[in-house]
């Protein structure tokens, strides 16, 4: 009798290794935030997460810690409105164009903003807050179990007893997900801010089901130069509702509250984005 040929067994090795961050995550985490005016013309619309986190900071008056507070399109509104605001962001393109906004803005406004470029998963301050906000997805470039763990110990320090944690997530769209990658998906032909030609885009999705990583191919090609092309890639981790309310708990937060797409309205199936308020479980972590 001939020995029957097994294949070998995918270790827990093997596959906690394919859970690690890479090279292509890092790429996902910096490109799209590398030209702060493109940024801005593309998101120029997005006016429901700034109401809501403006009437959220007014209504507890406290000073607020924002992760990835990017140009300011949100921390600068809070700042107008005369909240004291810590910003953290990785990009130094886009602290640097929000540095430029803060020369023109008045003295007052100028006064109530401070700055700090670096990874939200390591940046320490010696105080506390009433109010820590993670905006617009920035979440989502938390892509291994380590990442959150370090990140929410560094949230779990700088929160103060009584207040609260307000982060908003995409929520995972199966239709979405099961896109092909061979597929582009176009949009009409349009001004680049950034380099002020007209260019044709794409997008291509690619979703990794085993590391939960939604890589997005932002193609543009100059109309006028065809050889002039270049792709930006975003990587976006996927959190499914009920394992994220995991991770808080057993990462010394408890959920107090959810709204759907940035409205006071209960959670249905169809909300796009989920805003989760948290608070400290048994205090304040060292």
């Amino acid at each position: 009798m001939k020995p029957v040929r097994v294949k070998p067994v995918r270790t827990v090795t093997s596959l906690a290794f394919a859970f690690e961050r890479t090279a292509v995550h890092e790429r996902g985490s910096d490109s799209h935030y590398e030209d702060p005016s493109y940024y801005a013309a593309t998101y120029a619309d997005r006016t429901a997460d700034l109401d809501y986190y403006l009437g959220l900071a007014c209504e507890v008056d406290v000073p607020v810690l924002e992760y990835g507070c990017g140009n300011g399109r949100i921390a600068l509104p809070l700042a107008h409105a005369g909240v004291r605001v810590t910003g953290v962001d990785r990009s130094r393109p886009m602290l640097d164009d929000l540095r430029r906004q803060l020369r023109r803005a008045p003295a007052g406004v100028r006064e109530r903003v401070r700055l700090r470029q670096g990874d939200m998963r390591a940046v320490r301050f010696r105080e506390r807050f009433g109010l820590v906000l993670c905006t617009f997805n920035t979440f989502l470039h938390l892509y291994t179990r380590a990442d959150v763990e370090r990140y929410l110990a560094r949230v779990t320090s700088h929160l103060a007893r009584g207040g609260k944690f307000v982060v908003d997530v995409s929520v995972p769209s199966a239709a979405e997900l099961a896109r092909s990658p061979s597929r582009t998906y176009r949009v009409r032909p349009f001004r680049h801010a950034g380099t002020g030609e007209v260019v044709r885009y794409g997008e291509r999705f690619d979703y990794d089901p085993m590391t939960q990583v939604l890589k997005v191919d932002m193609m543009f090609e100059s109309r006028d130069r065809p050889r002039h092309k270049w792709v930006t890639p975003l990587c976006h981790r996927q959190f499914f509702p009920q394992e994220l309310e995991a991770l808080f708990h057993y990462n010394g937060l408890t959920v107090v509250d959810v709204h759907p797409d940035f409205t006071r309205e209960p959670v249905t199936p169809d909300a796009r984005t989920l805003v989760y308020h948290a608070k400290l479980r048994g205090g304040p972590r060292r």
